[in-house]
């Protein structure tokens, strides 16, 4: 029997979603109605559902008729992809109603609506599925596996390093991530990614955390050091912006921006293409946090949201070893880098200098380094996690012998590490997460969505 789901939020990540229940999971499952602030991106949908698909539109709820939608179309699960300050309204209220929920990452933005989503689980015994999908990853699998094969001993220390590039990290700053009290800030809504890998990897979880960041690269007051000179609020019908390498430059045949973003500025006056040197930017670009977590383990980490390439560096150092592991997310390179760029710890595959395979080193503290082989299968969105994720939650866990399925307790793990560290920059001082939000417990595998 099929199960049933109402989304709410349809901006550009909602689309996974429903693409995979119009198509692949189709058998499995059903979507019932779009919800939204916004009219037209939800008629903007339907009308992709009917080119795409051949389907007749789908119910459509202004936010308000939340309660309303889950009356009269009586989903059995809520997936929530709407922007990340509303994800604890949106989620607490599906379960009270009696419905189970799916979320984006990050789970929420702060301690107070992280406490709200862990007492409504309890009291409703509602189910809630984090689609953190980085998990599903063929190449964090390996690490897993590797690391739980005890290869490396005791892990006692990792280093984790993450570079958004001048292409994706700056998109942060043009869009509604930009304001800390829509994100949290990169430290919740992105690396609440990297966080929860960390927390899965080595079965544990953040106890104390210590960080340092700021806006030194994007932003008004960092304009002139990159040689601004012309501001503008928006790039769209604006000359300055025609000379800004970082402006978003839409063009007449992107559909799918002007429907989903363009088109439907009259409604809710959300600009999608704002300067990444103008005004109203809350959130770091350059950050720092040290984590000690209930193992013993530390981690160093850094995000930096301004680098010539995209991808990250994790180094675990154990008791027998040491494993080290490169990742490529994109190709993308700073404009004027020569044609022969090559990024250490990569391999080229064939002649394409584009398609470069992530190396797992492991060095044993007496013997002779190794390249552990592994498959990485069809990749797609997340290092081809998507999918996997996707398969997981509409068609059920098969085998969640690793602890891949997310549910609230690994979301609020992940997601109270930037919380934090967020609130270690604004003090000066280390926070400990239990002060934070008490009672949530270590991570459980499930064995079911």
């Amino acid at each position: 029997m099929k199960k049933t789901y109402a989304l709410v939020g349809t901006g550009g990540r909602s689309w996974m979603y429903t693409s995979a229940l119009l198509r692949d999971f189709r058998e499995h499952g059903e979507l019932l109605a779009f919800c939204d602030v916004n009219q037209h991106r939800m008629d903007f949908n339907n009308r992709l559902i009917r080119e795409q698909f051949g389907r007749g539109p789908l119910p459509t709820y202004l936010a308000h008729e939340f309660d309303r939608m889950v009356a009269e179309t009586k989903p059995q699960t809520v997936i929530v992809t709407s922007i990340d300050r509303t994800h604890h309204r949106y989620i607490c209220r599906a379960m009270e109603l009696g419905c189970d929920a799916i979320t984006e990452k990050p789970m929420t933005i702060d301690a107070e609506k992280c406490r709200r989503i862990v007492d409504t689980v309890k009291r409703t015994g509602r189910h809630l599925t984090v689609t953190f999908n980085y998990r599903y990853a063929p190449r964090n699998t390996k690490v897993k596996e590797i690391l739980r094969s005890g290869i490396l001993g005791n892990v006692i220390s990792v280093h984790f390093e993450w570079l958004l590039d001048t292409s994706h990290g700056a998109d942060y700053f043009r869009r509604w991530h930009r304001d800390k009290r829509n994100s949290g800030g990169l430290l919740v809504h992105k690396a609440t990614h990297h966080f929860d890998l960390v927390n899965w990897w080595l079965d544990a979880r953040p106890e104390t955390v210590y960080a340092r960041g700021d806006l030194r690269f994007y932003g008004r007051e960092n304009a002139e050091e990159r040689g601004v000179t012309r501001f503008y609020s928006r790039a769209r019908d604006n000359a300055a912006a025609a000379e800004d390498p970082f402006a978003l430059k839409v063009r007449e045949g992107d559909t799918r921006m002007l429907g989903l973003y363009y088109d439907a500025e009259q409604e809710d006056g959300y600009y999608r293409d704002q300067s990444v040197f103008g005004d109203g930017i809350s959130i770091e670009d350059t950050m720092s946090v040290m984590v000690a977590y209930n193992n013993r383990a530390v981690m160093t980490y850094s995000l930096n949201a301004f680098c010539p390439w995209e991808g990250y560096r994790i180094c675990f150092n154990g008791s027998r070893g040491r494993l080290e592991f490169n990742v490529v997310e994109t190709s993308h390179v700073a404009k004027g880098q020569p044609e022969d760029f090559t990024i250490p710890g990569m391999r080229e595959l064939g002649n394409d200098k584009k398609s470069l395979l992530p190396q797992i080193l492991f060095q044993p503290i007496w013997g002779k380094p190794q390249v552990i082989e592994y498959d990485e299968g069809d990749r797609g969105g997340h290092g081809g996690g998507d999918a996997r994720l996707l398969r997981d939650l509409f068609v059920g866990v098969q085998d969640n012998s690793l602890g891949h399925a997310a549910g609230y307790v690994d979301g609020a793990n992940s997601v109270l590490t930037g919380i934090a560290a967020n609130l270690s920059m604004r003090t000066g001082l280390p926070v400990h997460v239990r002060d934070l939000v008490q009672g949530i417990g270590d991570p459980a595998p499930q064995a079911s969505l």
